[in-house]
Order: C-alpha cells, then sequence, then structure tokens
C-alpha cells in the first residue's frame, strides 16, 4: 500500500504528459471531419455534446482540389529511398569502426561525430551548388543523396555503438567456424542488430517525412515533386480562414508516421540503451 501511494505522483505525471500530447491531437482529428461552418465557431470538444455532423468532405478536397494525394506519393517517393540508403551505408561503415582495423579509424570516427554538431543551414548553399552542376537540383535522386549525407554522421554514430556492445566471443566463435567478414556482418551481425536497426529507421523515417527546409531546398514547390511537407506550407499561405482544411491535411501528414512509429516502438527503446554502456 505504501509503495503504491509512493508512486501516485509519477503516475499522475505519466498520465499528464500522456494528455498533454493526445488531446491536441484528438482535437485535429475532430476538426478535420467537421463541416466548415462548426470548425469556424464551436470548439472542437463540443462535437461530443451537441449533433456532431462528421463529414469527410474536408479530406476529400484536400486530397483532389490541394494535391494532397500527388504530394503523399511524392513523400513516399523521398523517405523510403532516403531511410534505406543512409542505414545500408551506415551499417557496412559502423561494422568497419566496431570490428575492423585500419588505420586512423578512431580519428575518421571522431570526426563522423563531429558532423553532428555542424547545423544544417551552413551546408545548404555548397551542397545546392553541387547538385546543381551534377543536374541532380528538382529531382528525387538529388534529395535522396542530401537525405543520405545529413542522415549518416548519426546514423554511424548509433550503429556502431550498439555492434560494439556484441560480445567479443560470438564474433571469435564465428571466425573459427570460417565465416569471413560478409559472412558475420549477414547472417551475426544484422540479425543481432534488429533492435538498433528498428530504433535507426524510426529516427530517419520521422526525420525525413517530417523534413521541410531540405525539400524546399531541393525539391522546390513544384507540385510534381513537392512532397506533403511543402504542400501543407502552402495550404497555410493560400487557404488563409479556411484552416478546417489544413487539418485534414495535418493528419493525411501525421497519420503514416504514427503508424510506423507504433509498428516499431517495442524496438526503440531497446535499440537506443543497448549500446549506451559498452562500444
Amino acid at each position: 500500500m505504501r509503495v503504491a501511494i509512493g508512486t501516485l505522483p509519477l503516475h499522475a505525471s505519466v498520465i499528464g504528459l500522456i494528455l498533454v500530447w493526445v488531446l491536441p491531437t484528438a482535437g485535429l482529428l475532430v476538426s478535420s471531419v467537421r463541416p466548415a461552418h462548426l470548425v469556424s465557431s464551436t470548439g472542437w470538444w463540443t462535437a461530443f455534446t451537441t449533433a456532431p455532423g462528421f463529414t469527410l468532405q474536408n479530406y476529400e478536397q484536400v486530397l483532389t482540389a490541394n494535391n494532397m494525394g500527388t504530394s503523399f506519393l511524392n513523400s513516399l517517393m523521398v523517405t523510403i529511398p532516403a531511410v534505406i540508403i543512409p542505414i545500408a551505408v551506415a551499417s557496412f561503415a559502423a561494422f568497419a569502426f566496431a570490428w575492423m582495423e585500419f588505420p586512423l579509424r578512431n580519428t575518421i570516427f571522431l570526426a563522423l561525430v563531429a558532423l553532428l554538431v555542424v547545423p544544417l543551414q551552413m551546408t545548404l548553399v555548397p551542397v545546392l551548388q553541387l547538385h546543381t552542376n551534377l543536374g541532380l537540383n528538382g529531382t528525387f535522386p538529388g534529395i535522396w543523396l542530401a537525405h543520405t549525407g545529413y542522415g549518416l554522421p548519426f546514423a554511424i554514430y548509433l550503429l556502431r555503438n550498439f555492434f560494439g556492445s556484441l560480445p567479443r566471443e560470438l564474433l571469435e566463435s564465428a571466425a573459427i567456424d570460417g565465416a569471413g567478414p560478409a559472412t558475420t556482418f549477414f547472417r551475426l551481425i544484422l540479425p543481432l542488430s534488429v533492435p538498433a536497426l528498428a530504433a535507426l529507421t524510426i529516427f530517419q523515417f520521422l526525420w525525413v517525412w517530417n523534413d521541410l527546409l531540405v525539400a524546399l531546398i531541393f525539391l522546390g514547390g513544384r507540385p510534381g515533386v513537392a512532397p506533403v511537407t511543402v504542400t501543407v506550407s502552402n495550404l497555410v499561405n493560400s487557404l488563409g480562414q479556411n484552416w478546417q482544411l489544413l487539418t485534414a491535411a495535418a493528419f493525411i501528414s501525421t497519420a503514416l508516421p504514427l503508424i510506423v512509429f507504433f509498428a516499431l516502438q517495442r524496438y526503440f527503446v531497446r535499440g537506443l540503451t543497448a549500446g549506451a554502456v559498452k562500444g
């Protein structure tokens, strides 16, 4: 009984934080399925005390008239390769930094870690000039390479710490059995590193999907290639008072990241903490 009373403030704080995060999302969802005259005249909470009059007209209008459907597909075209490419490259690099011996290994790794403190905005002009010279500006491969470069330092840092926390005896046993570096990496390291890879996938997916600055710089606002974030920002400038459409557009843009997070959340904490001590 005494233990239960002692943990009551902790539980109350957790419940309070949950409500702080959930209530705005709930309000966004309710407002997105209400008619314009109700959204502009009453709060979203009144939908549960009066005749709600829910409708999907806001979603229909946003997806058809405001190019959100095309932008959603564009975001998938940007995000999926921009998640797979840096994680694949970082996995190879992290394995080398964790378990292979080569000159200046620690120095190169420290230089990569130091890149984490470089503001992204400092690199936009030179990288954009390079993309323009190579003809990659305004193309999907161009933004894939940009997100790969911006995501690699953290990805290598996270995976290297996790790979380094794996038991050395396990790799030595594999080497005694005749396993080469490639076999060890694909059949031993990667299967054991699913938590870290899942955590990194969540981070990279959320960063790329919610990115506005890099997409605006390297893709621009053209409807044919503009992702969801750019389209939503244009809606803010063009719709004015029709912000009930903005709620529908915002919920469309947040739905997929929520699905990805909840699908991989059981790996999230394990992936972040497994390499925190040894590495």
